[in-house]
Order: structure tokens, then sequence, then C-alpha cells
């Protein structure tokens, strides 16, 4: 049986990242694929890899954090205000979320997903209390929320060109999307001990056993990541009480059916984004660099994907041992970001350069706007990263 092809775009990605491609493209239930810009090494699939699949799901080709996601609300307001009520914007963020692995509220908050089936797996029944009560958190790693300034040159979306407060945020399914992550992929390891290697992490999932009951935890986590991010936004919204213009979300780690070449297939997308033509997606840098609203162009040579994020180049230790917070303040400063807290392994010369990333990728997504972080916070120093 041949390996099916799969296209590259961008030229910065590291050696492993491109062996576990390889392995993913290898196996037997491969039917295409593609590797994004941002793309760096992962478990199994790397992040920032695409794979199409025949009625078989890879839990490690979803990712440990399910259905992790962004969101973006535009608010009908200057961003000039950051400053002149600098202090109400801080206690918006400190007030309605919480950052750290174990991070979850006493008084759970309300949300209808809480309502949904969560006996679907053994995993969701047992985590469905404490889901609850981390409803609304956001974890460690590379999350985040944070505001700053969205650039409009020209009207998109009914929105005038200008210069709009936003608040944007990154988490996902928090600790019950990685304990239905680590369940299954237990599973699915034992139906194939043959795979060896890279591969071992790729360990598949038939749709119509095993993996048919995955595919419903996956789902109600997808829910569950939605539900996360608009606890947040809607506590900061009523906290603040400005109008908004619009709300955008999208997520990555995940996995749909899909139509592609004439063939239904299941596409992962690991740390990447859906870029179907028309569909909206938010693509960040990180703390100290932009981030971009864009448009799908639904190239289907990518499977209708682009990247997720700048995507790391050094490791999360390496940027420890390498960065001071010295120089990282001092940079932040120039830039007009305010860091509220964060660990040093999320400097911004961890990953990418965004712009390289997006010029890597102009056929694959559109950007439509600019945002620059000026407000942001993410989990202390110290934290697990769950990413």
């Amino acid at each position: 049986m041949n390996k099916p092809s799969y296209r590259t775009w961008g030229t910065d990605i590291d050696a492993e990242a491109i062996a576990q491609m390889e392995a993913a493209i290898g196996l037997p239930v491969a039917v295409g694929g593609a590797l994004m810009p941002d793309a760096h090494v992962g478990y199994g699939l790397p992040i920032g890899g695409v794979l199409a699949t025949e009625n078989a799901v890879i839990p490690y080709g979803v990712g440990v954090d399910i259905a992790c996601r962004m969101m973006m609300t535009i608010f009908d307001i200057p961003p000039s205000v950051l400053k002149s009520q600098h202090d109400l914007y801080v206690s918006a963020i400190e007030k309605n979320t919480r950052f750290g692995v174990g991070a979850e509220w006493r008084q759970p908050k309300s949300h209808d997903v809480m309502d949904e089936n969560w006996n679907v797996s053994p995993v969701t029944r047992e985590m469905k209390d404490k889901a609850h009560r981390q409803l609304g958190t956001s974890g460690s790693g590379n999350h985040f929320v944070e505001f700053g300034e969205l650039t409009f040159d020209e009207e998109v979306l009914g929105i005038s060109p200008g210069t709009y407060l936003a608040l944007l945020s990154h988490s996902g399914s928090r600790g019950t999307g990685a304990q239905v992550a680590d369940y299954y992929t237990k599973v699915a390891k034992k139906l194939h001990p043959e795979l060896e290697g890279a591969a071992r992490n790729l360990a598949w999932l038939d749709l119509d056993e095993d993996g048919a009951e995955y595919w419903v935890a996956m789902e109600l986590m997808g829910k569950y990541a939605s539900a996360n991010h608009h606890v947040i936004h809607n506590a900061i919204v009523n906290f603040l009480g400005h109008p908004i213009l619009k709300q955008i979300e999208n997520h990555h780690n995940f996995a749909w059916r899909e139509k592609h070449g004439g063939r239904n297939v299941v596409v992962h997308r690991k740390g990447a984004t859906p870029a179907g033509k028309g569909v909206l997606g938010i693509i960040p840098g990180s703390m100290g660099t932009p981030g971009f609203l864009v448009e799908g162009l639904g190239n289907e040579e990518s499977l209708s994907s682009t990247s997720h994020g700048a995507g790391r180049r050094m490791s999360r230790t390496a940027a420890k041992k390498k960065f001071t917070w010295k120089e990282t303040k001092e940079f932040l400063l120039k830039q007009g970001v305010e860091l509220l807290s964060a660990g040093l392994d999320e400097v911004p010369w961890a990953y990418k350069n965004i712009n390289d990333v997006m010029a890597a990728q102009l056929d694959l997504a559109r950007p439509l706007a600019r945002f620059m972080p000026r407000l942001v916070k993410m989990a202390p120093a110290g934290e697990r990263p769950e990413d």
C-alpha cells in the first residue's frame, strides 16, 4: 500500500515533528494530511499536524486538551480605556477566571452544558462534578485571557475601519478533557500492540467499535470547552457593561467528519485551525506579538486548515534556561504590554515569528484584522503546562 502524500507549509519545522508526521501518514488508516507552518513536536501527531483517516479516530491525533479553542469578544469602545480605567480591566480578568492546573470555583458556574448527557463514557460520568467546578477557568501552559487592540483597515463583518477594544481567551476542556484523552489512548494502544516507535502514540479506534464511545465523549468536550469560554466572556462582559460588536470562536485539537477528494474522512486537526472557505478563525502570536482574525480560503491541499498560532521554536525547559524576566519585561514594556502573570517558558522568543508563519500560509487564510495584546494574564510561573 502506497503512503499518502502530504504538503508542508513553512520551513522552520523541527525534525522530530516531521518524523511524527511521517509516522502518522504511514498508518494503514491514513488517507491524507498536511503540516502547518507553526508545527512542532507533540504527543502522537505533531502540533500543527492535520491527518485524514478512514473510519478511525486517533485520540492523540486529537490531542490531550480536547477542543482547546480561541474566543474573541469585540467591544464597541476604543482601547484607550485600558489606560484611563486600568484597574477596572485588571479586575475584570482577575475576578472572572482562575488559572492553574487544579483551578476551580468553590461555587460552580451555571451553563446548559452541564445538562448534557455526561454518562456517554465512564470518564465523563466520573469527572462531571469536577468539570462543573472547573467551568469558567483557564488552566495553565499557553492558555491566557487578555485585553488588546483589534485593528480593521477596511470594513469587515459589518465593522467599520478602526481600532477596537477586544477580549481574547485561549483554553480548552481542562482536566476532564485530559482524562478522556488518557483513557481512550490506553484503550487504543491495547488494541494495536503492533505499533512501534513514533507510531505507538498514534493508536486508533474504529468508529464502528470503541471509537464510537470516544467520539461522543470528544464531542461533549467540544461543547464543554466552548461553554468554558462563554462563561468567562459573559462574566467579563457583565462586569464591564460594554456594548458588543461581535463574538468569534474556533477550536483546534479536535476531529471532524468531512468530505475531501470525494470521500468521507475523519480530519484530525492537532493544533490546527479549521479554514473552510469563509470560515472565521483566530490565530494568536504570543504575549508580546500580534495575532490575527482570519477568514479561511478552503484550500483542499491543507484539508481546509491553517495554523493555530505562531508555534513553539524551543522547549519550555530551554526557554526557562535561556531567558530572564528582566529582558522579558523590558521587551514587553517597549511593546506596550502589561503582564499580570505567566511563566518564563511562555516568553515571546520561545515562539516562531508570527509574521513569518502568516506569510507562509497566505493561500490558507486571509487576515481580516490585527490584534495586539495589551493586558495579559496566564498561569503563574511554576504551573505544570496542560497544553
